[in-house]
């Protein structure tokens, strides 16, 4: 069984809205269907989509838990809502109630509806802030990536692996590949290895944009000026897409994201390739580390003729 995050989180409060639904008359309360999972599945808009995508790491598993847990204190309060209604055009009916009462105060009702409310709004109220304060920042990052918003692309860069840098634009449709889907795939997605805590700071370069990958349970606002924090876990591998969900101008729809998680090996693999690739075409020098193995491997001297004809 799926080990539930916001229960970890809320403690005693979720176990209270629990309580409260099955006092209002629900009895279980079965997991939304979250499609199938497969050992490197792909996550991404279907049509006619109406629960949440499914959920690929810990963020995302608890919005889901907490999601569970609002909707089935909304099904209670509808049902009671409903029944009450039901009783009261049959039991004050005309035919059954010629002469109504004019009964204006009733101290006991008018209490019950203002206190139960309140309590209400506090069970779904402690989840929630915890919840946002989950979502904040990761406790032990172990990787950082940066991402700007552009109009209209994204740009990431990662940190802690040099100078490594590279624009994401949106696959045209006539250069689409069998497999590929139209207006989310990308030239260069953003890779992760499986399992590690990345922490993201965003920011923007010209409006506001919006980094949001529904199943990693991702949403920051790129903004201009500002940098911001939020983080996110695959826990195995697959190919998740997301949006600009921040209506960034004429070509909002041109920033589709595709975040890959692969294996840690796979992600040693690509990094080494993108570290050559991308510091290539951006015109940047190797890092220290690189310009070091090189002058060892050629033969004593040249690196330093080099320099002198240079």
């Amino acid at each position: 069984m799926r080990r539930t995050i916001v229960s970890r989180l809320a403690g005693g409060s979720a176990l209270a809205g629990l309580a409260l639904a099955l006092a209002l008359g629900m009895t279980s309360a079965p997991a939304l269907a979250q499609g199938a999972q497969t050992a490197a599945e792909v996550i991404a808009p279907q049509n006619w989509g109406v629960n949440l995508q499914p959920a690929a790491g810990p963020v995302k598993e608890a919005i889901h838990d907490f999601n569970q847990l609002v909707l089935w204190i909304i099904v209670a309060i509808t049902a009671f809502v409903g029944v009450l209604l039901a009783y009261v055009m049959w039991r004050f009916r005309a035919a059954a109630n010629a002469v109504p009462s004019r009964t204006s105060h009733n101290t006991v009702l008018e209490v019950a509806w203002t206190v139960v409310p309140v309590l209400i709004l506090i069970v779904i109220a402690i989840p929630s802030f915890r919840l946002i304060y989950y979502e904040d920042r990761a406790v032990d990052p172990e990787m950082t990536i940066n991402v700007t918003g552009r109009q209209w692309y994204w740009h990431y860069a990662y940190p802690d692996a040099g100078n490594l840098a590279f624009d994401s634009y949106p696959i045209a449709d006539a250069d689409l590949k069998p497999g590929q889907l139209r207006n989310l795939d990308v030239d260069n997605p953003l890779v992760i290895p499986v399992g590690k805590n990345i922490r993201v700071l965003t920011t923007g370069q010209d409006v506001i944009h919006s980094f949001f990958v529904p199943s990693l349970g991702v949403q920051k606002y790129t903004i201009p000026g500002r940098t911001l924090e939020t983080w996110f876990r695959a826990d195995r591998p697959g190919t998740f897409y997301g949006q600009c969900n921040q209506i960034c101008g004429q070509n909002h729809w041109f920033m589709p994201i595709v975040v890959k998680a692969v294996p840690q090996a796979e992600y040693e693999t690509w990094l080494a390739d993108a570290k050559t690739r991308f510091m290539a075409e951006n015109g940047v020098a190797p890092a220290p580390a690189k310009v070091a193995s090189e002058a060892t491997a050629t033969a004593p001297g040249t690196a330093q003729v080099a320099e002198l004809h240079r």
